[in-house]
């Protein structure tokens, strides 16, 4: 006969399991949530070597053999092979602020790696992670007002400021001893496209940036008009042309096709001498309305219908003395027809004088090797465009030269959007550091402890500026806290004497908006990592 259980111990043996299972339960979002962390902390610490001024590079390699060599944080992540989905957020993060600021890629990711490490020793010290986010999130918020602060407003027709500004952008980059010349290209370009009174921002699109290998950097020159990337089509037709008249066309100087699959039989030769001879013929038409129009530079948008223009035709317009230059992008339209003051045209009949743009002079130059590309000077009314002629000794520096390019170009964009500047070096993070710390204080709980971790995070900014210069990183930045303490909120790490001063006259800036979106982007990103707790496998 079985034994009797009495029910109170069955309830408590239930009971008991049920905790068990529970328990097994709330152990997994932790585990998850850890494993987050340790992914997105391992892709910060790949980039972080490569931070400031003595950063190091990295090589990429990809998987047909191409090889890249570059420090731009937004480039790195890019293009490494990342596979855990949490990890693939940094990589999203810098791509962000890539877009927004432009520059500060890395010190992004860094920041967002120290925010999570902070994170997780709260984590461990039980404190939920919801109070971890929302304290996050007000400290990001107070942080922003501690930058505004301590930002002073930049005047953008003081050409000297914005100049020390891209230089302290190009300094962390490969081509930095090249920032004499780069530095103030970058300016020059974004200043002729703007209004300097009303403009909010920039578009890029319109400085447009031509490499051609050959030469050093130091022979990159800023062009007032515009750079096409072709070479004329040739065939007798002239390669200089003054007082040129130019048309951008839409449409294809070819015989045309038939939408559909089509077969003409031909019997007799006088039948094909006919079909030939319309041909000719409906190509010379189409020469002559142009040589009419007044045209003699003509530009043809690429098609990859048919030709855009074939030999005949070719061979009309150089006897007519037409420059031809064909494949031209259909994203550059737009440039081109701002730059050059010529309205694109999609249909011979409405191809006029009225179309046509003004240019002084529209030559073919040689770039080395057989390289060449189509240079237009003077021209009469140039719209709000430029264009810049970057050169470099080989692929992998003119590429590096490219980017580094493009950061000093954000950061002159960023002035336009905001009109505020900070020091440079570690300066604004050790600053908000030393004040959100004052500031904890008067915080009630858990908030005290997260945002004293908040602050301590962003001391690894300034804490790896000196680790990578080569300097004792705890002795720099103890230094640093001590002057930022006693009021002089412009000190910063200089890595080239090799230790603290005032940045603002080692002319050491940066925009208020590049630090101000990376701490905003950062704990963004920290706080929904913190939120999962769980990855779950989709069906499909």
């Amino acid at each position: 006969m079985a034994p009797v259980v009495p029910a109170a111990a069955a309830t408590a043996r239930q009971s008991a399991s049920g905790r068990e299972r529970n328990f097994k339960d709330k152990d997994k979002p932790e585990s998850v949530r850890n494993s987050n962390i340790v992914a997105a902390k391992a892709v910060a610490d790949a980039v972080r070597t490569s931070l400031g001024p003595r950063g190091m590079d990295k090589m990429i390699q990809s998987g047909n053999g191409d090889v890249t060599i570059t420090n731009d944080g937004a480039t790195i992540l890019n293009q490494m092979s990342v596979i855990h989905p949490t990890a693939k957020m940094l990589v999203e993060l810098s791509k962000a602020q890539d877009i927004e600021a432009g520059d500060g890629t890395t010190t992004v990711v860094v920041m967002a790696g120290a925010l999570l490490d902070a994170a997780q020793n709260l984590l461990s010290k039980g404190i939920h992670p919801t109070t971890i986010s929302e304290s996050f999130q007000s400290a990001a918020a107070e942080a922003e007002k501690i930058l505004e602060e301590m930002s002073s407003p930049v005047d953008l027709k003081n050409d000297a400021l914005l100049n020390k500004m891209a230089t302290t952008s190009l300094n962390s980059k490969v081509v930095s001893q090249h920032s004499w010349l780069l530095a103030p290209m970058a300016v020059n370009a974004v200043k002729k496209i703007i209004n300097s009174e009303n403009d909010s921002n920039v578009n890029l699109k319109m400085i447009k940036i031509i490499k051609k290998m050959g030469d050093t950097v130091e022979e990159s020159e800023l062009i007032e008009g515009a750079l096409i990337d072709q070479k004329t089509m040739g065939r007798g037709a002239p390669t200089r042309i003054e007082k040129a008249k130019i048309g951008l066309i839409q449409f294809q100087i070819s015989p045309p096709k038939t939408d559909m699959e089509n077969q003409v039989i031909i019997t007799d030769y006088a039948q094909m001498d006919r079909a030939l001879k319309e041909e000719r013929q409906y190509l010379l038409e189409i020469c002559k309305q142009i040589k009419a129009a007044g045209c003699n530079v003509l530009l043809i948008q690429k098609s990859i219908l048919r030709d855009a223009v074939n030999e005949l035709a070719l061979h009309f317009l150089a006897k007519m003395k037409i420059m031809c230059i064909k494949d031209i992008e259909r994203e550059d339209i737009e440039f081109y027809s701002r730059i050059l003051g010529c309205r694109p045209v999609a249909s011979l009949d409405h191809f006029n004088a009225e179309c046509l743009g003004y240019a002084d002079l529209v030559e073919e130059v040689p770039t080395g090797g057989d390289g060449k590309v189509i240079k237009v000077t003077g021209v009469q009314n140039p719209g709000h465009a430029v264009s810049i002629l970057l050169r470099g000794s080989n692929k992998l520096v003119l590429e590096e030269a490219d980017r580094s390019l493009h950061d000093a170009l954000c950061v002159i964009r960023c002035l336009v959007k905001r009109k505020a500047l900070l020091p440079g070096g570690g300066a604004p993070e050790m600053e908000i550091a030393v004040k959100l710390r004052n500031l904890a204080q008067t915080q009630h709980g858990a908030t005290q402890y997260c945002w004293r971790a908040f602050a301590d995070a962003l001391e690894l900014v300034p804490y790896t500026l000196a680790e990578n210069a080569g300097l004792s990183p705890i002795h720099t930045v103890t230094e640093l806290r001590n002057n930022h303490a006693n009021g002089n909120s412009s000190y910063g790490v200089n890595v080239r004497k090799g230790y603290v001063t005032d940045m603002i006259e080692e002319d050491v800036m940066q925009p208020l908006l590049v630090t101000a979106s990376a701490i905003k982007q950062a704990s963004e990103c920290v706080r929904s990592i913190l939120k999962i707790d769980d990855i779950v496998m989709a069906v499909r």
